[in-house]
């Protein structure tokens, strides 16, 4: 039995002892982090030691005219019942109001061979699509892109405030896999 199994037999057990099987633990209280609770560091020495941690890079997309999008390294699955995903962007991003007025994004994860196409996205104020070959994903209609490794269709389902940036959860309508072999990473600053 695989672990979801597992754990769904231990829910059902619970339930039929009538026991409770998870209490809800109290939501936090929501307020700004106060200057005398922030740790000491050093902006500079906290990204060059995060930086240590490799990431694949996505390209969030979302329909529009012109489309919106932006590169996109902070971007993680979330739950399997039900399918959500989760990126997080900075609060000062031009992009991201255009994507929350759509409701919808694609993420579209990139393959190594699309670090020029990485770049291009993350520049601010630029026609990020001119060239770039797309098609509307099958449910939102947000580009995904050609020549990735994966697409992923989504409907925003939440938004979270992270210090200074919003954690995005999406609800995912429909994905599959692209072109791409192999993944497109970041480390240290680079491509890799």
């Amino acid at each position: 039995m695989g672990q979801a199994g597992t754990a769904e037999a231990a829910v059902r057990y619970l339930r039929s002892t009538g026991t409770r099987p998870v209490d809800a633990l109290p939501r936090p209280e929501l307020r700004c982090v106060r200057e005398d609770e922030r740790a000491p560091l050093d902006p500079a020495e906290f990204r060059r030691v995060l930086g240590s941690f490799a990431t694949g890079v996505t390209v969030i997309t979302a329909p529009g005219t012109p489309p919106a999008g932006f590169a996109c390294q902070s971007f993680s699955s979330l739950s399997l019942d039900p399918p959500l995903v989760a990126f997080m962007v900075g609060r000062t991003s031009g992009t991201w109001p255009r994507i929350a007025q759509a409701g919808v994004f694609c993420v579209n994860v990139l393959s190594a061979e699309q670090g020029e196409l990485c770049r291009a996205f993350a520049v601010s104020g630029a026609d990020k699509f001119a060239g770039v070959a797309h098609d509307p994903a099958p449910v939102s209609g947000s580009p995904r892109l050609a020549g990735t490794l994966a697409w992923i269709d989504c409907t925003i389902h939440a938004v979270h405030t992270g210090g200074d940036h919003l954690i995005v959860v999406g609800r995912v309508d429909a994905l599959g896999t692209g072109e791409g072999e192999r993944p497109l990473l970041f480390h240290r600053g680079r491509f890799v």
